[in-house]
């Protein structure tokens, strides 16, 4: 990855420090500091808080990725605690009233979120300001891309999400946060629809996030979220498979997952091979992405280890994968007013059949096309099983869960209580869900 991360420390930095109001405040002016006004009016100071957005969300193990993995992998049974001295981690784990508000884990997740949803807000309103329109959309396209993810995320974990950002914001239902991940979505859509993006914004930010793939992939999973199965689908069938987008790594700025877990073998692991599944969904035999996400070590224990997306340093982490977009067609012509199982299937032995070299990613099951006849609930279970296999460790399995109607029993708790940060501060955060 370019170093623009470190390039626009000092202007990230600048940037974040308004997001989260402090009990006192204190008038520490650095002379040598960039202005707020000279940060968010020109286009160098929009593109370092840009970077600065993927920095919080990406970066070590208080970032939005690893929170994201981590708490959705521990609930969902796809990873277990190492060292029972991650307290957090444990709590997670263990599910139900042992996660409360206190839980560092979804503090720091719902911190982060936030942090990126209010400087994405101010990014693209004084975007909108600049002269150069194609160099504006860049960075509005950009910007959402990452308000966007921090929405959905929220959304995936909690019964209501802020409907904004500042003091004693209301809440509105986790559903509505989808759909309002989509508006910010098509807003960018329509903003580099007008004015294309420049080759001069894109040399700016960090390589690896293709935009508008980005742009239509999160439309269909946010949509397909929501229950939007016909708007799903057509911002589906816009994603070209052939081409990545993901977080880039180096030496420098590491993949989080590896520097946190695979590289010290004292947080979390993955469990088996079976990948956190119940009997009668788990893997087959000779599935092929078994041994892409896990890896054996036959001395040391555990003996499976985190492999796949955080196996190393370096190692880049998809925005999302093509088999993810597959999977969404599948579903939406399974779950249309009128479902079309015929071509649901088809859909689906796109990802049963994939070899690992036909992805672009080498994600590939490489097994047997299935074949028959299934009714609606039979080929849903099938997606399902697939899903929480092509998509393991991505942090959606806790959304399928629910959404698939899988048993409470699978998981450790269904959506998670607010932060008593929240609570302490704002006197509309809603109840905690019992489970």
């Amino acid at each position: 990855m370019k170093n623009n991360f470190l390039k626009y420390t000092m202007i990230v930095a600048l940037a974040g420090a308004a997001v989260i109001p402090s009990g006192c405040k204190k008038d520490f002016s650095n002379p040598n500091a960039a202005t707020d006004e000279q940060v968010f009016s020109s286009p160098k100071g929009l593109t370092g808080v840009v970077v600065g957005l993927q920095r919080v969300y990406t970066l070590g193990r208080g970032s939005t990725l690893y929170n994201l993995v981590t708490i959705n992998g521990l609930t969902t049974n796809e990873l277990f605690v190492v060292n029972a001295g991650n307290t957090a981690e444990v709590q997670v784990a263990t599910g139900g009233n042992s996660v409360d508000g206190n839980n560092t884990m979804l503090t720091t997740f719902w911190t982060t979120c936030n942090k990126v949803i209010y400087d994405a807000d101010r990014v693209i309103a004084s975007a909108d300001g600049l002269s150069d329109k194609s160099y504006a959309s860049g960075l509005i396209a950009y910007a959402s891309i990452f308000k966007a993810l921090s929405i959905g995320d929220m959304a995936q974990f909690w019964e209501k999400v802020p409907a904004t950002t500042g003091s004693n914001v209301t809440f509105i239902d986790r559903v509505d946060g989808f759909k309002q991940a989509i508006t910010v979505i098509d807003n960018a859509m329509a903003k580099i629809s007008a004015n294309a993006i420049s080759a001069s914004f894109i040399s700016s930010v960090p390589a690896g996030i293709d935009i508008s793939n980005t742009l239509n992939a999160l439309k269909a999973r946010y949509s397909l979220y929501a229950g939007l199965y016909a708007q799903a689908l057509t911002a589906a069938n816009a994603v070209d498979l052939t081409k990545k987008s993901t977080f880039n790594f180096d030496a420098l700025s590491l993949n989080p997952i590896f520097e946190t877990a695979t590289s010290t073998n004292n947080v979390v692991q993955v469990k088996d091979s079976t990948l956190g599944l119940v009997t009668g969904l788990q893997p087959d035999f000779a599935d092929r992405r078994v041994a892409f996400f896990t890896s054996i070590n036959p001395t040391i224990a555990p003996r499976f280890r985190i492999n796949g997306f955080g196996n190393a340093a370096a190692t880049a982490f998809p925005v999302y994968l093509p088999g993810e977009i597959m999977l969404i067609k599948a579903e939406c012509y399974a779950r249309a007013t009128s479902p079309d199982l015929t071509n649901s299937l088809v859909e689906l032995n796109k990802v049963v059949t994939k070899l690992p070299a036909a992805d672009p990613f080498a994600v590939g099951a490489g097994l047997s096309t299935i074949t028959g006849s299934f009714t609606q609930a039979q080929l849903l279970d099938s997606i399902y099983k697939h899903r929480s296999i092509e998509l393991y460790m991505s942090g959606h399995k806790l959304e399928d869960m629910r959404r698939f109607g899988r048993p409470n029993a699978e998981r450790r708790r269904n959506l998670m209580p607010y932060p008593l940060r929240e609570r302490d501060n704002n006197p509309n955060t809603p109840t905690d869900p019992a489970f």
